[in-house]
């Protein structure tokens, strides 16, 4: 059991400890931050997201620090010495306090809740001014476009709303694209969707993040981020491919 300070040396204690555990949820939580990086964000939707990993990671270097720094004090300071042979001292537990570390860890665990609740609230939105359907199997992707267009790389116009479908014809993959954000399941069977509004032009890797069957590293495709007016000419000259196609057939 843990006691609540009774003396001046018992709070001097508890001012060194509390200390520590400041210092090394400081310096732990900018280590854990420095060698898990999130990479650039280029999505509406990937904010909330870093902000709520953040979050997390602070909380984690606080917890660790709690218990680690309370553990290593108590058996650097109060261990015992050569030649000591007496009894220690005894005491009882601490109503409020076992109540308070019981009550503490449900509200951090519904405040995380409400806060998770609105991350996915705000990852989800967005318009559909854009609409793709990204087609995973093993072991690559083929995207659909509403007007026919099917491609080998996924096209988008750079701060447009877009909605991707998302279906599966064999095994659960899982669309991802580290700079966006969030990631979503693609299900046998069913229809999953994604909002995505992305932010910055240039290209990307979509990779499955769901472990798919033997060749599932190299399940790779590409997504470009254009502006508008290279988006309309990508598709035009896509139609105008396909077109070409059906009348020589």
């Amino acid at each position: 059991m843990l006691k609540l300070p009774q003396s001046s040396t018992d709070r001097k204690h508890f001012v060194i400890v509390g200390a520590l555990v400041l210092i090394t949820t400081i310096v732990l939580g900018f280590f854990l931050l420095a060698i898990l990086p999130v990479k650039a964000q280029h999505s509406v939707q990937a904010e909330p997201i870093r902000w709520l990993f953040q979050l997390h990671i602070w909380l984690i270097a606080f917890l660790f620090s709690l218990v680690s720094v309370f553990m290593l004090y108590s058996l650097f300071v109060f261990r015992k010495r050569k030649g000591d042979e007496s009894e220690g001292e005894h005491f009882e537990g601490n109503t409020a306090l076992e109540i308070a570390w019981t009550v503490v860890p449900l509200v951090l665990v519904v405040i995380f809740a409400f806060i998770g609740i609105q991350t996915l609230r705000d990852a989800t939105a967005g318009g559909d001014d854009v609409r793709v359907e990204a087609v995973g199997f093993q072991w690559s992707w083929t995207f659909n476009y509403p007007n026919g267009v099917t491609a080998a790389e996924m096209v988008l116009p750079v701060n447009k709303p877009a909605e991707i479908s998302l279906r599966a014809t064999d095994v659960i993959h899982s669309f991802w694209v580290a700079e966006w954000g969030p990631k979503q399941d693609l299900v046998p069977g069913m229809t999953t969707r994604m909002k995505i509004t992305p932010t910055k032009e240039g290209e990307f890797k979509i990779v499955c993040a769901e472990l798919c069957g033997l060749s599932h590293w190299s399940m790779l495709a590409t997504v470009r981020v254009v502006s508008e007016d290279e988006y309309i000419a990508w598709m035009d000259q896509k139609i105008a491919e396909q077109n070409l196609q059906t009348a020589s057939r």
